[in-house]
Protein backbone atom coordinates (compact mmCIF):
# COMPACT_ATOMS: atom_id res chain seq x y z
CA UNK A 1 0.00 0.00 0.00
CA UNK A 2 1.42 3.59 -0.84
CA UNK A 3 1.10 6.36 2.06
CA UNK A 4 -1.24 9.01 0.64
CA UNK A 5 -0.86 12.63 2.75
CA UNK A 6 -4.22 13.23 4.17
CA UNK A 7 -3.45 17.28 4.36
CA UNK A 8 -3.02 17.31 0.42
CA UNK A 9 -5.19 14.71 -0.31
CA UNK A 10 -8.13 14.58 2.44
CA UNK A 11 -10.15 14.45 3.76
CA UNK A 12 -12.38 13.31 1.42
CA UNK A 13 -11.81 11.59 -1.40
CA UNK A 14 -14.40 10.94 -4.89
CA UNK A 15 -13.82 7.50 -6.49
CA UNK A 16 -15.43 6.95 -9.30
CA UNK A 17 -16.79 3.18 -10.49
CA UNK A 18 -15.83 1.98 -6.92
CA UNK A 19 -18.17 -0.55 -6.68
CA UNK A 20 -15.79 -3.69 -8.35
CA UNK A 21 -12.23 -3.79 -9.53
CA UNK A 22 -9.58 -1.07 -9.67
CA UNK A 23 -12.24 1.09 -8.37
CA UNK A 24 -13.06 -0.62 -4.97
CA UNK A 25 -9.18 -1.42 -4.76
CA UNK A 26 -8.50 2.55 -4.47
CA UNK A 27 -11.35 2.84 -1.93
CA UNK A 28 -9.82 -0.01 0.23
CA UNK A 29 -6.05 1.88 0.05
CA UNK A 30 -7.18 4.97 0.14
CA UNK A 31 -9.65 4.08 3.51
CA UNK A 32 -6.33 2.38 4.59
CA UNK A 33 -5.06 5.82 4.82
CA UNK A 34 -7.79 7.75 6.77
CA UNK A 35 -9.02 9.08 3.83
CA UNK A 36 -13.43 8.86 3.74
CA UNK A 37 -14.75 8.13 0.83
CA UNK A 38 -17.49 9.26 -1.66
CA UNK A 39 -18.38 6.10 -3.59
CA UNK A 40 -19.72 6.47 -7.22
CA UNK A 41 -21.04 3.76 -9.41
CA UNK A 42 -24.41 2.50 -10.61
CA UNK A 43 -24.83 -0.06 -8.23
CA UNK A 44 -25.84 1.23 -5.13
CA UNK A 45 -25.64 -1.75 -2.77
CA UNK A 46 -22.40 -2.43 -3.63
CA UNK A 47 -20.75 0.72 -2.78
CA UNK A 48 -23.38 0.83 0.51
CA UNK A 49 -21.60 -2.95 1.37
CA UNK A 50 -17.86 -1.76 0.48
CA UNK A 51 -18.50 1.83 2.34
CA UNK A 52 -19.48 0.18 5.63
CA UNK A 53 -16.60 -2.78 5.78
CA UNK A 54 -14.33 0.19 5.23
CA UNK A 55 -15.80 2.67 7.80
CA UNK A 56 -15.97 -0.51 10.55
CA UNK A 57 -12.44 -0.89 9.40
CA UNK A 58 -10.35 2.12 9.08
CA UNK A 59 -12.97 4.32 11.25
CA UNK A 60 -13.35 6.29 8.34
CA UNK A 61 -16.41 8.23 6.84
CA UNK A 62 -18.29 7.32 3.41
CA UNK A 63 -20.74 8.77 1.39
CA UNK A 64 -22.56 6.06 -1.64
CA UNK A 65 -24.06 7.30 -4.40
CA UNK A 66 -25.89 5.36 -6.82
CA UNK A 67 -24.69 6.83 -10.51
CA UNK A 68 -25.29 6.24 -14.27
CA UNK A 69 -22.05 8.65 -15.32
CA UNK A 70 -23.74 8.08 -18.95
CA UNK A 71 -27.03 9.92 -17.84
CA UNK A 72 -27.21 13.32 -19.43
CA UNK A 73 -27.46 15.36 -15.40
CA UNK A 74 -24.87 13.09 -13.92
CA UNK A 75 -23.11 15.89 -12.72
CA UNK A 76 -26.05 17.92 -11.29
CA UNK A 77 -26.24 14.74 -8.94
CA UNK A 78 -23.09 14.29 -7.98
CA UNK A 79 -22.61 17.82 -7.61
CA UNK A 80 -25.38 18.16 -5.35
CA UNK A 81 -23.90 14.82 -3.27
CA UNK A 82 -21.21 16.47 -2.70
CA UNK A 83 -21.28 20.32 -2.22
CA UNK A 84 -20.56 20.27 1.65
CA UNK A 85 -17.56 18.16 1.68
CA UNK A 86 -14.15 19.15 1.27
CA UNK A 87 -12.77 16.78 -1.67
CA UNK A 88 -9.42 16.56 -1.77
CA UNK A 89 -8.76 13.98 -4.34
CA UNK A 90 -10.90 12.90 -7.42
CA UNK A 91 -10.41 9.40 -8.62
CA UNK A 92 -11.91 9.57 -12.35
CA UNK A 93 -11.80 5.73 -12.85
CA UNK A 94 -15.48 4.68 -14.43
CA UNK A 95 -15.05 1.97 -17.76
CA UNK A 96 -16.24 -0.65 -19.04
CA UNK A 97 -14.65 -2.98 -22.03
CA UNK A 98 -16.55 -3.07 -25.47
CA UNK A 99 -14.47 -5.51 -27.71
CA UNK A 100 -15.47 -6.25 -31.10
CA UNK A 101 -15.27 -5.67 -34.88
CA UNK A 102 -15.83 -1.96 -35.19
CA UNK A 103 -19.19 -2.73 -37.41
CA UNK A 104 -20.55 -5.31 -35.85
CA UNK A 105 -20.93 -2.79 -32.55
CA UNK A 106 -24.08 -1.09 -32.46
CA UNK A 107 -23.79 2.74 -32.84
CA UNK A 108 -25.13 3.46 -29.36
CA UNK A 109 -23.05 1.22 -27.87
CA UNK A 110 -20.12 2.76 -28.95
CA UNK A 111 -21.74 6.09 -27.65
CA UNK A 112 -22.46 4.87 -24.53
CA UNK A 113 -18.61 4.18 -24.69
CA UNK A 114 -17.93 8.05 -25.64
CA UNK A 115 -20.25 8.82 -23.09
CA UNK A 116 -18.62 6.58 -20.09
CA UNK A 117 -14.83 7.50 -21.07
CA UNK A 118 -14.72 10.68 -22.37
CA UNK A 119 -17.70 12.79 -21.58
CA UNK A 120 -17.84 11.74 -17.96
CA UNK A 121 -13.98 12.32 -17.18
CA UNK A 122 -14.01 15.58 -18.53
CA UNK A 123 -16.67 16.60 -16.98
CA UNK A 124 -15.21 15.24 -13.68
CA UNK A 125 -12.41 16.90 -14.37
CA UNK A 126 -13.78 20.38 -14.84
CA UNK A 127 -15.86 20.80 -12.13
CA UNK A 128 -13.69 19.24 -9.49
CA UNK A 129 -10.79 20.63 -11.01
CA UNK A 130 -11.92 24.24 -10.15
CA UNK A 131 -12.77 23.06 -6.53
CA UNK A 132 -9.46 21.87 -6.18
CA UNK A 133 -7.97 24.96 -7.58
CA UNK A 134 -9.85 26.98 -4.73
CA UNK A 135 -8.54 24.86 -2.08
CA UNK A 136 -5.09 25.21 -3.68
CA UNK A 137 -3.81 21.26 -2.76
CA UNK A 138 -4.89 18.10 -4.20
CA UNK A 139 -4.99 15.51 -6.54
CA UNK A 140 -6.91 14.05 -9.61
CA UNK A 141 -5.94 11.10 -11.03
CA UNK A 142 -7.41 9.69 -14.49
CA UNK A 143 -7.86 5.86 -15.53
CA UNK A 144 -6.50 5.66 -18.95
CA UNK A 145 -5.09 2.23 -20.09
CA UNK A 146 -1.99 0.94 -22.30
CA UNK A 147 -4.81 1.32 -25.18
CA UNK A 148 -4.57 4.43 -25.49
CA UNK A 149 -1.50 5.03 -26.33
CA UNK A 150 -2.02 3.72 -29.93
CA UNK A 151 -5.12 2.28 -31.93
CA UNK A 152 -6.25 -0.90 -31.24
CA UNK A 153 -7.78 -3.28 -33.54
CA UNK A 154 -10.80 -5.38 -32.30
CA UNK A 155 -11.38 -2.59 -29.58
CA UNK A 156 -11.29 0.46 -31.63
CA UNK A 157 -13.98 3.21 -29.69
CA UNK A 158 -12.42 1.32 -26.53
CA UNK A 159 -8.70 2.63 -27.42
CA UNK A 160 -9.98 6.11 -28.93
CA UNK A 161 -11.32 7.03 -25.61
CA UNK A 162 -8.85 5.80 -23.94
CA UNK A 163 -6.31 8.05 -26.11
CA UNK A 164 -8.70 11.02 -25.20
CA UNK A 165 -8.08 10.60 -21.27
CA UNK A 166 -4.24 10.32 -21.77
CA UNK A 167 -4.08 14.03 -23.98
CA UNK A 168 -6.61 15.45 -21.62
CA UNK A 169 -4.41 14.56 -18.22
CA UNK A 170 -1.02 15.04 -19.65
CA UNK A 171 -2.35 19.15 -20.80
CA UNK A 172 -4.06 19.39 -17.00
CA UNK A 173 -0.77 18.02 -15.32
CA UNK A 174 0.87 21.26 -16.79
CA UNK A 175 -2.06 23.75 -16.53
CA UNK A 176 -3.01 22.44 -12.39
CA UNK A 177 0.78 22.69 -11.45
CA UNK A 178 0.50 26.32 -10.63
CA UNK A 179 -2.29 25.99 -8.69
CA UNK A 180 -1.13 23.26 -6.32
CA UNK A 181 -3.34 20.24 -7.64
CA UNK A 182 -1.15 17.18 -8.69
CA UNK A 183 -2.61 15.41 -11.77
CA UNK A 184 -1.59 11.54 -13.11
CA UNK A 185 -3.14 9.50 -15.97
CA UNK A 186 -2.38 5.77 -15.04
CA UNK A 187 -2.51 3.27 -17.96
CA UNK A 188 -2.91 0.08 -16.45
CA UNK A 189 -2.36 -2.71 -18.62
CA UNK A 190 -4.13 -6.25 -18.28
CA UNK A 191 -5.44 -6.38 -14.74
CA UNK A 192 -7.70 -8.73 -12.82
CA UNK A 193 -11.02 -7.43 -12.56
CA UNK A 194 -14.46 -8.45 -13.04
CA UNK A 195 -14.37 -7.05 -16.26
CA UNK A 196 -12.18 -9.91 -17.56
CA UNK A 197 -14.69 -12.52 -16.83
CA UNK A 198 -17.57 -10.20 -18.55
CA UNK A 199 -16.17 -10.50 -21.99
CA UNK A 200 -15.92 -14.12 -21.65
CA UNK A 201 -12.72 -14.39 -21.18
CA UNK A 202 -10.39 -16.14 -18.06
CA UNK A 203 -6.85 -15.01 -16.74
CA UNK A 204 -5.39 -18.36 -18.52
CA UNK A 205 -6.48 -16.68 -21.55
CA UNK A 206 -4.42 -13.74 -21.66
CA UNK A 207 -1.53 -13.55 -23.34
CA UNK A 208 0.13 -11.88 -20.28
CA UNK A 209 -0.77 -12.65 -16.86
CA UNK A 210 -3.05 -9.81 -15.56
CA UNK A 211 -1.61 -7.75 -12.99
CA UNK A 212 -3.80 -7.71 -9.57
CA UNK A 213 -5.78 -4.74 -9.08
CA UNK A 214 -3.60 -4.07 -5.84
CA UNK A 215 -0.35 -3.18 -7.75
CA UNK A 216 -2.09 -1.36 -10.34
CA UNK A 217 -3.64 0.90 -7.25
CA UNK A 218 -0.50 1.22 -5.35
CA UNK A 219 1.54 2.28 -8.76
CA UNK A 220 -1.39 4.85 -9.44
CA UNK A 221 -1.02 6.39 -5.60
CA UNK A 222 3.03 6.28 -5.72
CA UNK A 223 2.80 8.31 -9.29
CA UNK A 224 0.20 10.94 -7.94
CA UNK A 225 2.19 11.33 -4.84
CA UNK A 226 5.34 12.21 -7.23
CA UNK A 227 3.27 14.26 -9.60
CA UNK A 228 3.72 12.49 -12.60
CA UNK A 229 2.30 13.30 -15.62
CA UNK A 230 1.61 9.61 -16.59
CA UNK A 231 2.59 6.11 -15.47
CA UNK A 232 2.19 2.82 -17.26
CA UNK A 233 1.39 -0.11 -14.77
CA UNK A 234 3.77 -3.19 -14.75
CA UNK A 235 7.38 -3.40 -15.68
CA UNK A 236 6.67 -5.35 -18.67
CA UNK A 237 4.23 -3.35 -20.13
CA UNK A 238 6.66 -0.24 -19.86
CA UNK A 239 9.14 -1.90 -21.39
CA UNK A 240 7.00 -3.00 -24.58
CA UNK A 241 5.81 0.99 -24.77
CA UNK A 242 8.82 2.38 -24.71
CA UNK A 243 10.37 -0.24 -27.49
CA UNK A 244 7.58 -1.54 -29.73
CA UNK A 245 7.23 1.60 -32.59
CA UNK A 246 3.61 2.68 -32.68
CA UNK A 247 2.66 0.90 -35.82
CA UNK A 248 3.86 -2.42 -35.03
CA UNK A 249 1.96 -2.36 -31.37
CA UNK A 250 -1.33 -1.22 -33.40
CA UNK A 251 -0.83 -4.54 -35.03
CA UNK A 252 0.47 -6.96 -32.21
CA UNK A 253 -2.62 -5.62 -30.20
CA UNK A 254 -4.84 -6.25 -32.63
CA UNK A 255 -3.75 -9.45 -33.22
CA UNK A 256 -3.63 -10.35 -29.92
CA UNK A 257 -7.60 -9.03 -29.44
CA UNK A 258 -8.78 -10.99 -32.49
CA UNK A 259 -7.42 -14.08 -31.16
CA UNK A 260 -8.12 -13.23 -27.39
CA UNK A 261 -12.51 -12.47 -28.59
CA UNK A 262 -12.66 -14.85 -31.44
CA UNK A 263 -10.03 -17.61 -31.53
CA UNK A 264 -8.50 -16.14 -34.87
CA UNK A 265 -5.23 -14.38 -36.25
CA UNK A 266 -5.55 -11.05 -37.98
CA UNK A 267 -2.84 -12.40 -40.39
Amino acid sequence: MTFIDRDKFGPWVLVTGASSGIGEEFARQLAANGLNLVLVARRLQLLEQLGQELEQTHNIRYRAVGLDLTNENFLETLDEATRDLDIGLVISNAGEPLPGQFLTVGRDELLHGVRLKVIAHLSLAHHFGRRLAKRGRGGLLLVSSIGGLQGVPHVANNAATEAYVLSLGEALHIEFQKLGVNVTVLMPGPTNTPGIAKQGVSPDQMPMKPMSPQQVVSEGLAALNGNRATHITGRMNRWMAALMPRAMATRVMGNMMEKLFTGKGAG
